[in-house]
């Protein structure tokens, strides 16, 4: 898990009356990493084919967007790069898993969970 591999640490915090475990970042710049490893794959490196990109990373900006964090990751791009940023995810949050998911060489189990967190 990510507390013993040095991502997060395990903290209690009272939040009223109520103990809530918290799991912090113990170094920001793994997060760093994966903001740019969004941002690349969306500007940079887009493939225009959600089949030809790293099911990793097509995972995360899926889930990214389900978590409604996606919007965070790009408020550091300049407007230009911002607009084309949500143009692409949103390219890719209109495709129908469904029909995805029949296509050649493709993941099922990936374009299940896509279609279970955009519905």
């Amino acid at each position: 898990n990510l507390v013993e591999k040095g991502v997060l640490t395990t903290e209690k915090q009272n939040f009223l009356l109520f103990d809530m475990t918290t799991h912090p970042l113990t170094n920001n710049n793994i997060k760093q990493r994966l903001i740019k490893k969004v941002q690349e794959a969306v500007l940079d490196r887009w493939v225009n084919d959600p089949h030809r990109m790293d099911k990793r990373l097509l995972a995360l900006i899926y889930l990214a967007h389900a978590s409604d964090v996606l919007e965070n990751a790009f408020a550091p791009l300049l407007d230009e790069q911002y607009d084309l940023a949500t143009k692409r995810v949103r390219q890719l949050l209109d495709l129908d898993p469904e029909v995805e998911c029949t296509k050649a060489n493709t993941n099922e189990v990936l374009w299940a969970v896509v279609a279970a967190f955009t519905k």
